[in-house]
């Protein structure tokens, strides 16, 4: 049962650390930035609803780690345009910033999904 409440503490950890991440590096990118836009926000916008289903994901309910797995999901691919631009104006700083947001969104999808997979080995492992 110990082993339950540490898995799904790691999934909130790593999906709060994540959230903090997009907020604090996309809040850096807006206000660096030589001509900010709007959707430069996104990932902040994301990274505060992360930080709301943060508790849900820490209370292992399902449709909140559904949704959060979901979000999670779109911002990797909605990442993938602004990893572009900065690579077409080699902003090596940009490039880094969009790089670690999509690295570190991935690590959280994985264990969005490894959590489920190993809890049912868990349970019949009992």
């Amino acid at each position: 049962m110990l082993l339950h409440k540490i898995n799904a503490m790691s999934s909130a950890i790593v999906s709060l650390l994540n959230a903090l991440i997009l907020i604090i590096l996309g809040l850096f990118g807006y206000f660096v930035s030589d001509n900010p836009s709007v959707t430069a926000l996104i990932p902040v916008f994301v990274g505060i609803v992360l930080l709301l289903l943060n508790r849900g994901i820490w209370l292992g309910k399902k449709r909140v780690i559904k949704a959060a797995t979901v979000l999670t999901f779109i911002l990797i691919i909605g990442l993938i345009k602004p990893l572009l631009g900065t690579i077409s104006r080699s902003d090596s700083e940009g490039i880094m910033r969009v790089l670690v947001m999509m690295f570190m969104s991935l690590i959280s999808l994985g264990f969005f999904i490894i959590t489920p997979i190993y809890r049912k080995y868990m349970d019949a492992d009992e």
